[in-house]
């Protein structure tokens, strides 16, 4: 992508990527904060965030020898972008801004689109994505979106749908620092809880967070969702609707039964609030898993969403598998761009190789 000079859009605070990162206060608003402190350093699962590792690559990047090669080998590449909630409206107004000036925005029905008929998509496109699909979506996200007339896909778990819920990491998190116990976790440190739980096969993940429910001294906040009304708003106004399974657990700790349940369940809800069936999924925790695949194929989905932190290629090989960038609404404009060419990705992995 060219070089333009930019300056860092502030340091709000950073949006929970996954949303999984601790809730572990007393009400709802200390909750939020203390998430959002949180967030500052991990990201998914409480692992460290790839937009603020402590020990990441920073915003100097941008200046690197190589960004002008990176940039360049993007222009021939898919970018698809993986947010979450949107904390910050401005700021993610300002990436819009910079990925009009510097990209081509497409749809989902584009990049269908371009599978079907096998051509590539135009050079610098980028597909904006959402995963879980909180309120943010449709507060903070659409109206940002809809003034640039940009598309965007969000990927929702049903089972969540018309509810208060919270999703059930948070939950977890929140119930093990009031007093939750359950069997499979004992002996662990807090901090350790949610990787714990998702190493666990589904039924006792499951069975873990009854356990920590009944025997919590508090329940956790409640957490105002997306209704089917409001998933038509966001169709209306350029926001495709994608399957993201009823419970997002880990598909790799599931059964085939669960698998299959898992997806055909929400694409069932879907189909039924939209009036006709997603045909795009993404996978919970972002790993492929082939069980999956074969069902969505089964299905008739055209495309499936990883959450590898990769560039893909214009015309997508393998369209159950594309790869997706992870990025935060509050990431800097100049860690947004070397993500946006790969560089950060790129380096990230070399430096995990370094570091094995």
């Amino acid at each position: 992508m060219p070089h333009t000079e930019s300056t860092t859009v502030g340091t709000p605070p950073v949006e929970n990527h996954h949303a999984h990162d601790r809730v572990h206060t007393q009400d709802a608003p200390e909750a939020q904060r203390t998430t959002t402190q949180r967030s500052r350093t991990t990201g998914r699962h409480g692992a460290p965030s790839a937009h603020a590792h402590p020990d990441g690559p920073g915003d100097w990047l941008r200046f690197a020898p190589v960004q002008p090669l990176f940039r360049a080998r993007a222009a021939q590449r898919l970018a698809v972008l993986a947010y979450h909630g949107v904390t910050d409206p401005r700021s993610f107004g300002a990436q819009l801004d910079r990925l009009r000036r510097l990209a081509t925005p497409v749809s989902l029905e584009a990049v269908q689109r371009a599978v079907a008929e096998q051509r590539p998509l135009p050079a610098r496109s980028v597909l904006i994505t959402f995963d879980d699909a909180d309120r943010s979506v449709l507060t903070h996200a659409l109206p940002e979106l809809t003034a640039r007339r940009i598309p965007a896909a969000a990927f929702v778990i049903s089972e969540l749908i018309g509810t208060d819920r919270p999703f059930w990491w948070h939950e977890a998190d929140f119930l093990a620092r009031h007093g939750g116990r359950a069997r499979s976790l004992a002996g662990g440190h807090p901090a350790g809880l949610l990787p714990r739980l998702k190493a666990l096969p589904d039924p006792d993940r499951r069975r873990s967070l009854h356990e920590l429910r009944v025997s919590a001294r508090r329940r956790p906040p409640c957490q105002e969702q997306l209704t089917p009304e409001d998933l038509r708003a966001l169709r209306a106004g350029g926001v495709a609707i994608g399957n993201h399974t009823q419970g997002h657990p880990c598909l790799g700790r599931c059964d085939d039964a669960t698998v299959r349940t898992e997806i055909t369940g929400a694409h069932e809800a879907l189909t039924r609030w939209l009036g006709e069936p997603p045909s795009a999924f993404a996978y919970p925790d972002g790993g492929h898993d082939p069980r999956a695949e074969a069902v969505l194929s089964e299905l008739g989905y055209r495309l499936g969403f990883l959450s590898d932190h990769r560039l893909g290629p214009r015309l997508p090989e393998h369209p159950l598998q594309i790869s997706r960038l992870q990025v935060d609404s509050t990431t800097s404009t100049r860690r947004f761009d070397t993500i946006l060419s790969g560089l950060e990705p790129a380096y990230r992995r070399w430096r995990g190789r370094a570091v094995a």
